[in-house]
């Protein structure tokens, strides 16, 4: 159930904020399935690193960005408008 590279499908950053979409995919059935891993940027000195720990003003923006991850792994799972028959 590994990720099948080690680079995300997609990323959504608002601010100091981003959210990774990964595509998973079971080596047992085939069976594929996207997570979603939300960091925090900081500045520690010269070097940028990252934190999955958000301070309370962060917390709109990690809503505001798990919802578009959300948006984008259901279009890339559901059929578009132009799939569908009328």
């Amino acid at each position: 159930m590994a990720n099948n590279n080690n680079k995300p499908v997609h990323q959504i950053r608002l601010s100091a904020i981003r959210a990774a979409v990964w595509l998973n995919q079971s080596r047992k059935t085939g069976e594929s399935w996207f997570t979603v891993t939300v960091t925090r940027s900081y500045r520690d000195g010269e070097q940028l690193k990252d934190t999955a720990t958000f301070r309370r003003d962060d917390l709109p923006i990690v809503s505001k960005v798990v919802e578009m991850a959300y948006t984008w792994i259901w279009e890339q799972t559901t059929p578009s408008d132009s799939d569908v028959a009328e």
